[in-house]
């Protein structure tokens, strides 16, 4: 559902309210940047102004009861790296390069930045664990949310059977025009459904992020997935997207953290 709060607008999982997690993603709205970055840009390395970012963030934060000094955020690089989350990040420590991120820790807020990748956040209410994965195309095709689920299985001791998902708003099958040599790589990672992800049109051959990753979360056992079905590309006006705004443009915040 989308919410309205204090001039912001965000995006949480219905699946996910009682999970006992604070969760929210985070629609352009509500900031304090600058065209073309306006309004609620969290992303540090597109141009904009760093006070303005940095008051993006606090605004962020405060909607939620959050304290900014709890988040632990990376640089993310397209990869599958795992950071394991024991405490908040220094502000004068250097991200760790990562794009799958786990946390126990309630005093720990997990943050990433969007603009057409997938977001995904992984939830264990039983053994109180939660992630949060940056699967674009990249990450999608190497399996990140399969890491990304290994990991609390091998760290904290997950069943899938427990995990809850969520799939967040990015780029949808309806603007994800992909090449050859993507659309190739896809069959080559998904050999089994790539004829349900690729999707041909008259402008060319779709790459369905959203059900791929559904895929990819079914095979590990996961049974309780949400799908938000909000395509960035669609709706500029609440979203980043990197590809409908010729890449320049802001990022979406996303956070999770567990509550208590």
């Amino acid at each position: 559902m989308l919410i309205d709060r204090d001039s912001l607008r965000y995006f949480c999982f219905d699946s996910l309210m009682d999970a006992g997690v604070v969760q929210a993603i985070y629609s352009r709205h509500g900031g304090v940047s600058k065209v073309p970055f306006a309004a609620l840009n969290t992303g540090g390395t597109v141009g904009d102004d760093p006070r303005a970012v940095a008051e993006n963030r606090r605004r962020i934060f405060t909607s939620l009861d959050r304290p900014l000094s709890s988040i632990f955020d990376v640089w993310q690089v397209h990869s599958v790296n795992v950071a394991i989350a024991t405490a908040p990040r220094p502000v004068d420590q250097p991200h760790q390069q990562a794009d799958i991120i786990l946390t126990n820790k309630p005093g720990v807020t997990l943050f990433m930045r969007f603009a057409d990748c997938v977001p995904v956040f992984l939830v264990d209410s039983k053994r109180k664990v939660i992630g949060l994965v940056h699967a674009g195309w990249i990450g999608t095709l190497n399996h990140a949310v399969s890491i990304g689920l290994k990991a609390m299985q091998d760290q904290f001791g997950s069943k899938p059977g427990d995990i809850l998902a969520g799939i967040g708003p990015s780029i949808g099958v309806c603007h994800y025009c992909v090449g050859d040599d993507v659309a190739a790589r896809v069959e080559k990672a998904f050999p089994e459904v790539s004829t349900e992800i690729l999707v041909k049109r008259e402008d060319g051959i779709h790459f369905d992020l959203w059900k791929a990753n559904q895929f990819e979360l079914e095979a590990g056992g996961v049974r309780q997935i949400e799908i938000a079905g909000l395509c960035t590309a669609c709706n500029i006006t609440d979203w980043y997207s990197h590809r409908a705004e010729s890449g320049k443009t802001g990022r979406f915040g996303a956070l999770i953290a567990l509550s208590g």
